[in-house]
C-alpha cells in the first residue's frame, strides 16, 4: 500500500507492506504532474513499513529514474534496511538529484523540505 502526500515544495510516499507494481505507478503519476506543474520535487521516501517489493517495481524504478532523474531535487529515504539504503544509493547513479539516506523521519522531512524548489 502506498501514501501520497503533498507539503508545499515536498512530496512524501510512505510504503506499508508490499510495494506493488500498481504502487509504484500511483508514484509516477504524482511525481510527473508536480514536475510538469510545478517544477523541480523534493522527495521523502518513508520505506519503515515497507516488507518488500515485486521484481516489477524495481524494473520500473530503473526506467523511470533514467528517463526522469533531472525532475528532483532532493531525495530522503527514511530506512534502517541495508538493503534498501544501498538501494537507495544505487539510485543516484541514475539521477541528478541528491539522495540521502536518514534513520530518523523528522530529520529527512526537515532535509528534503529545505532543498530548492523551480517553482
Amino acid at each position: 500500500m502506498i501514501t501520497i502526500q503533498k507539503k508545499e515544495n515536498l512530496i512524501i510516499v510512505a510504503i506499508i507492506g508490499e510495494f506493488t507494481l500498481a504502487d509504484y505507478n500511483e508514484f509516477e503519476q504524482q511525481v510527473l504532474y508536480q514536475s510538469h506543474f510545478g517544477g523541480a520535487a523534493n522527495l521523502l521516501f518513508d520505506w519503515r513499513d515497507m516488507l518488500d517489493y515485486t521484481v516489477d517495481v524495481a524494473w520500473e524504478e530503473i526506467k523511470f529514474m533514467r528517463d526522469h532523474g533531472s525532475d528532483f531535487n532532493r531525495v530522503a529515504v527514511v530506512t534502517d534496511d541495508e538493503w534498501q539504503a544501498w538501494g537507495a544509493w544505487v539510485s543516484n547513479l541514475f539521477i541528478n538529484a541528491n539522495v540521502t539516506v536518514f534513520h530518523d523521519y523528522e530529520d529527512a522531512e526537515k532535509w528534503a523540505s529545505e532543498g530548492e524548489s523551480s517553482q
